[in-house]
Order: C-alpha cells, then sequence, then structure tokens
C-alpha cells in the first residue's frame, strides 16, 4: 500500500495499523487503543460502530446497495436531498452528490464557470480564493486552494487562482483582530474593483481553514466577505466540507454570521463518518441557468460512478436523525466551552505560541519562541514528533506542519476530552524540552 500524504519512509519506521473501533476510540492489531483526536480524519461523528448507523446499513442492503444517478434517482438519495435542504442556508434549493469533499468542490467550481457561460457573461473565468486554502486535491480544487507545501509540485498542472491574505491575527504586527479584519476586506474591495468583471467566484472555508493550519476568522470577515461578493456580483462558493454538521457548535459554520452563499459543499461528517458522499448546494438561481433544451447545450456534464449512492445515502439520514434526537448541535456548542477552559492549560506551555479553536476544531501552533514567534527548524519536525509521543500515550491526532489538530468526534465525553487534551500536554512537553535541551547540546 502507498498512503496518502504520508511519506512511507516514516511510516514503516513504525507502522500503525487499526483493527477495531469502539466509540471514540480505535485498536491496532495488537490490541492497543487509542483515543481517536482526530475524529478519522476528521469524519467521525457519533463514535464508531454507532448501532443506529450499523443498522441504516443492513437495511438499505435488503433493497439494493447502488444504482445509477445518471439519469434515474433513487428512494434514499431523494430523501436525504429533501432532508439536506431544509438544513443549509434557504437560498440553497438544489442537491449535487458526489463522492467526497474534493469532488464537492470541483463540482462548485465548475458550475460557477459554467453558470456564467450560460449566462452569457463569458469573461467571468477567474476564481478568488485565501492564502492557506484548502479545498482538496484535484487539479482544480487544487487550483483554488492555496498551500504552497501541497501545491508547488503541481504548478504547471493549475490554473492560476487571485489570492488574497487569509486575515491572520497570530503573526499580524497589530494582534488586533478589527485591524486584521479590515485591512484584509478592503484588500478585497480594491480587487473586486479592477477585475470583478472577470471573476467567477470567491472560494474560502468559513470562519476556520482546516488544512491550512486551523486559522480562525476575526468576527465579521466572514459578512464582510459575502457583502463584497454580492456588491460585484460574484458567487461566494462556502467549503463546509470540514466544518459542517456540528464541528463548530453550529450545524454549519455559515449561521455564525447568516451567510447565505450561492454555492457550498459538505462532506465529511454528512454519512457520520461511515460512508463516502459528498454534496453540493445551489441556489435556484443557478439551478435555472442550466436548465432548458438539450440542444442548447446547458446540461452540466459531470458525474461520478458512485454518485449518490444507496447505502451512503441511507446511513447520512440515520446520521441525521441523530442529530435530532441526540440535540448534538447543542451538545457540541457546550462540549467546546467545555473544551476552551481545557485549552487554556495548552496555551501556558513554554512553546505553545497559539491555541486557535472554532467549537470543537483546534489548532495548538508550537514554537521555539513564545515571545518573538520564531519556529522550530523544519527538520527538527517537533510537532509530528510530538504526535508520534501521544501516539505511545495512547492518543491519536496528526500534524500540519507547525500546528497539532485536536479534532475529537462531537460523541466525546468531557472526561474523554480532559483525557485528550492532558495526554497532548504531555506529549508537547515531552518533545518540546528535548528539542531545547538538544539545540543546547549542539550550541
Amino acid at each position: 500500500m502507498w498512503l496518502p500524504f504520508t511519506q512511507m519512509s516514516d511510516y514503516e519506521k513504525d507502522p500503525l495499523i487499526i483493527a477495531s473501533g469502539e466509540g471514540v476510540t480505535v485498536t491496532d492489531i495488537h490490541g492497543k487503543t487509542y483515543l481517536d483526536g482526530y475524529s478519522s480524519l476528521w469524519l467521525n461523528v457519533h463514535g464508531h460502530r454507532k448501532k443506529e448507523l450499523d443498522e441504516a446499513i443492513q437495511t438499505q442492503l435488503q433493497s439494493i446497495a447502488h444504482s445509477t444517478l445518471l439519469g434515474a434517482a433513487n428512494i434514499p438519495s431523494i430523501l436525504l436531498a429533501e432532508k439536506l435542504v431544509k438544513l443549509v442556508p434557504e437560498r440553497l434549493t438544489r442537491v449535487f452528490y458526489s463522492d467526497s469533499g474534493a469532488t464537492s468542490v470541483e463540482i462548485a467550481v465548475k458550475m460557477a464557470y459554467q453558470y456564467w457561460q450560460n449566462k452569457g457573461l463569458e469573461k467571468k473565468t477567474r476564481f478568488v480564493t485565501v492564502s492557506n486554502g484548502y479545498h482538496g486535491d484535484t487539479v482544480g480544487t487544487m487550483s483554488v486552494g492555496s498551500i504552497e507545501l501541497y501545491h508547488k509540485v503541481y504548478t504547471s498542472l493549475l490554473f492560476d487562482a487571485l489570492v488574497i491574505p487569509f486575515p491572520s491575527v497570530y503573526r499580524h504586527p497589530s494582534g488586533d483582530e478589527n485591524i486584521v479584519r479590515d485591512e484584509s476586506l478592503q484588500e478585497l474591495r480594491l480587487l473586486f474593483e479592477e477585475r470583478h468583471e472577470e471573476i467567477a467566484g470567491m472560494v474560502l472555508e468559513p470562519m476556520i481553514q482546516g488544512a491550512g493550519g486551523m486559522n480562525t476568522m476575526p468576527a465579521g470577515y466572514l459578512k464582510g466577505v459575502e457583502k463584497l461578493c454580492n456588491e460585484f456580483n460574484v458567487l461566494l462558493i462556502v467549503d463546509e466540507v470540514a466544518t459542517g454538521f456540528g464541528r463548530t457548535g453550529k450545524m454549519f459554520a455559515v449561521e455564525h454570521e447568516g451567510i447565505q452563499p450561492d454555492l457550498m459543499t459538505v462532506a465529511k461528517g454528512l454519512t457520520g463518518g461511515y460512508l463516502p458522499v459528498a454534496a453540493t448546494f445551489a441556489t435556484e438561481e443557478i439551478y435555472d441557468a442550466f436548465y432548458g433544451e438539450y440542444e442548447e447545450m446547458k446540461t452540466f456534464f459531470h458525474g461520478h460512478s458512485y454518485t449518490g449512492n444507496q447505502l451512503g445515502c441511507a446511513v447520512a439520514l440515520a446520521n441525521l436523525e441523530i442529530f435530532e434526537k441526540e440535540q448534538l448541535v447543542k451538545q457540541s456548542e457546550e462540549k467546546s466551552t467545555f473544551l476552551k477552559e481545557l485549552l487554556v492549560n495548552v496555551k501556558q506551555l513554554p512553546h505553545v505560541g497559539d491555541v486557535r479553536q472554532c467549537g470543537l476544531m483546534c489548532g495548538i501552533e508550537i514554537v521555539k519562541d513564545k515571545h518573538t514567534k520564531e519556529s522550530f527548524p523544519l527538520e527538527s519536525r517537533v510537532a509530528y514528533r510530538a504526535t508520534l509521543e501521544m501516539r505511545k500515550l495512547g492518543l491519536l491526532t496528526r500534524p500540519l506542519g507547525d500546528v497539532i489538530v485536536l479534532m475529537p468526534p462531537l460523541a466525546t465525553s468531557n472526561e474523554q476530552l480532559a483525557e485528550m487534551v492532558a495526554l497532548m500536554v504531555e506529549g508537547i512537553k515531552a518533545v518540546t524540552e528535548e528539542s531545547v535541551a538538544m539545540d543546547s547540546i549542539q550550541q
């Protein structure tokens, strides 16, 4: 096997192979159990082996496992679409299925592009993104992403997006949220004033960036972006792949500032972390621009073999029922407050520069010098080594460069949250202290 986002020479030194899961823990082939501190890569919602989700798949198997959605609908996909349009912002009335976060964003980009072509505004072909944005690993989604580490090698394959700086407060000279927000919005306004006639859409993750380092937006920034997009006739594409389904303390992160996007994407938590189903939501206005006689060539020529898979849609329906029955969004909001209190202990560590949190999505940035914000040398891989130490202690998570992610399943109890944070503290202290000691010896 060749594992994704993994240098295999690292993996082969101490391979981890998961055999089973129960609740918010997973167990490897040697019988060692770990707390799932990153929701099996931001997917799992209710814990592993959730009875209702298991049964939903078993029940659907008694009817059919899969039939194509190309020109033929199926019952679970219809029921799920009906359910979803009642949950998402009210302007979003149409559901287009796919099978991963990347494909859902790729679809949104293509929809936005073709929308303007179908409307006769053929100059509107460009896209705006923000620095450190991540939207997937297809060629289209890499093009509207902006993480040099992931995308640099593929530059010649990609189309050029217009990149504006993310309003990052931690490393801004002022450290003032309002100044950072206003500067970034002003830069976006200037870009729109100059080039709006060629801009089809703007793509961003709402409230918090995921793979770019768990960077949180200043209050009011997302609302400001929406106003500018509306003012300059630019489609707003919101990527809720990581932030959706309770992760930020709301069902969707756009709810924090009352955003009504033109296109929105979801995946990950849609099926509770069970099966690969994603969705792209569009307004009725966008849908109508593709509607017509075949010979008009307005059709959206896009689709995937497993689009709208019955097993996935059935488990997604069961997932949403659990959200209602167990009031998971309210639970997530309450647990977020408890987690914020726990993270105070992490922030106080001498080599933790910043703790960023939005709901149950957290990033802990490791630095060599807390006052100057100087990073450890790249080759020391301190955050990576800290996650390996946490693994020894019984907690699984992954780093994003110098940032360690904590993103537990929504079902995690307060006691389990406290245990996760305690193990993070222990792992970070052990590795940072060792790194500082080694530096002293070398000097």
